[in-house]
């Protein structure tokens, strides 16, 4: 196992939570907003939705002929395994801290947005960084946005942000690493299979049609 590819995820782990409920968090929080009614309550909510952008590029970039790792079918397992393991660290670590939002509110660490947004965009990454550099690089652009969003937003600190987005991708390069159920792909020899990403009323979903 390569130590080098988990430094910066682990750097990530470990300098977010020395920062957690220092002075230099609360100063940068500071500089964010100043504490009167309407900075608590100021919200820009794109952060919703731009944390399903890696997911769209993934398999957007399938749909076009892009060149990947792996068949869309294990894609799709690699990125259920990632996310169900990255939401019980992340809402285990909320439940067990409970730390205070900027805003108030409870449950602030890790940052389920931000962790969520990074495990995608690892994913997306790992798919594609031997045959598509910038494609790879490009959904941690969304999720760094998202991230910046959330301390912007006053519903986490800094540590919240750089926790979660350390977990998302540490967890992701794990399952890439050990590459659970790696020969279960029932959908390998099929053929004219149709999966397309939707946006809804503000939701988003996939559309899957398959012929055998």
């Amino acid at each position: 196992m390569k130590i080098k590819k988990f430094i910066v995820p682990g750097s990530l782990i470990i300098l977010g939570s020395a920062l957690s409920g220092s002075r230099l968090e609360n100063e940068i929080k500071t500089s964010f907003h100043d504490g009167t009614e309407n900075a608590i309550d100021f919200q820009l909510p794109i952060d919703d939705l731009i944390q399903y952008t890696p997911v769209v590029t993934l398999y957007t970039a399938d749909l076009l002929g892009a060149k990947a790792k792996n068949h869309w079918f294990d894609q799709t397992k690699y990125l259920a395994i990632v996310n169900i393991i990255t939401a019980g660290i992340t809402h285990a670590g909320k439940n067990l801290i409970d730390k205070d939002r900027p805003n108030g509110h409870s449950k602030a660490f890790p940052s389920g947005h931000t962790s969520f947004s990074f495990t995608n965009a690892a994913v997306l990454y790992e798919e594609f960084k031997d045959s598509s550099p910038a494609l790879a690089w490009s959904g941690y652009g969304s999720t760094t946005l998202v991230g910046g969003l959330r301390i912007v937003n006053n519903r986490h600190w800094i540590s919240d942000v750089m926790v979660g987005a350390g977990v998302g991708i540490l967890v992701t390069k794990l399952v890439y690493h050990f590459e659970p159920l790696k020969n279960w792909n029932p959908f390998k020899k099929s053929r004219e299979i149709t999966l397309l990403p939707t946006l809804n009323n503000n939701q988003v979903g996939m559309y899957f049609k398959l012929e055998f």
